[in-house]
């Protein structure tokens, strides 16, 4: 399976912000030393150009983006400050994410060591997302003609309500959001399908929700393409989460995305969305299940 990734992906944010960017390089030193991703696998992106962004983004925040022009209330927001470096890895993450769609398109499986930024809107950032990715992919794909309709399954705990937005009353996305029901944003957007869960919602009751939601979207959506936002937010021990899957149950949980959508002979493009672990390290290490779900589907788990 092909995967984006760029060494730029993490950008210093000073110890003591909760945003763990350190998570992307772990990760991908963690999939090439478990055998579950090869050197020879890994796609550099460039910086996604502007006229690609500037199909789903507001011409005045690409430009407040581009020049560090963004308001203090703005960056609050974001929730990180701006710098040239994280506009310079935001657009690097975009254009990976659609890296990771044209290489789906050819070999049925890819991802993007990043991504799952589904809280941009238009015109603005906010919960630590710049630049809508799969947004930004998916109106890519559909200028170039390599795809036309496409199923958005966010298992993010937080709603996506920025791809929920973007895409609102677009008949060729589809967005299924499984997600907490008291959790952030406090004003949810509308996705196609949502299914919002209570606090302490744990493995058992996770996965039966998400089963009928995810037949449902695909019976509802003949896509050519799924990009499936793998957010490990959902664990019990998430700083932000208000979960209670186990590990066992995130296992689940990727198998049950990777098996069903494969069954239905889509391809698809992971991202890595959240996840606030106690460590970088740990975070890293979480997000490694559903690689490891799709090794093992393919057959090629290492032993």
């Amino acid at each position: 399976m092909r995967a984006s990734f760029h060494p730029d992906y993490r950008v210093d944010l000073g110890p003591a912000h909760p945003y763990p960017m350190g998570k992307y390089p772990l990760l991908c030193q963690m999939l090439l030393e478990r055998g579950l991703l090869s050197a020879a696998q890994i796609m550099t992106p460039v910086e996604a150009p502007l006229e690609m962004l500037a199909r789903v983004h507001e011409a005045a925040y690409l430009s407040d983006l581009e020049h560090g022009t963004l308001t203090s209330a703005a960056v609050r927001r974001l929730g990180m400050p701006w710098s040239a470096r994280i506009w310079r890895r935001s657009r690097l993450a975009c254009y990976g994410t659609y890296l990771g769609a044209l290489a789906a398109l050819e070999d049925g499986l890819a991802a993007n060591l990043a991504g799952g930024t589904h809280h941009a809107f238009a015109g603005h950032g906010e919960g630590f997302c710049v630049l809508n990715d799969v947004a930004v992919a998916i109106r890519a794909l559909q200028s170039d003609g390599r795809a036309h309709r496409f199923l958005v399954v966010d298992l993010d705990v937080h709603q996506g309500n920025g791809t929920a937005t973007l895409f609102a009353g677009d008949p060729d996305v589809y967005t299924l959001s499984v997600h907490g029901a008291n959790n952030y944003p406090a004003v949810k957007a509308r996705s196609t399908l949502d299914v919002a869960l209570p606090d302490g919602t744990g493995d058992e009751a996770y996965l039966a929700a998400l089963g009928p939601a995810l037949q449902t979207a695909l019976d509802d959506c003949p896509a050519d393409l799924v990009f499936y936002l793998a957010g490990v937010d959902v664990m019990a021990a998430d700083r932000y989460g208000r979960f209670s899957l186990t590990r066992a149950g995130l296992a689940a949980r990727e198998r049950l995305v990777l098996q069903t959508v494969r069954s239905a002979g889509l391809a698809m493009v992971i991202t890595l969305a959240g996840g606030y672990a106690a460590t970088p390290h740990a975070t890293a290490d979480l997000h490694t299940e559903v690689f490891a779900a799709a090794a093992e589907l393919a057959g090629d788990r290492p032993t």
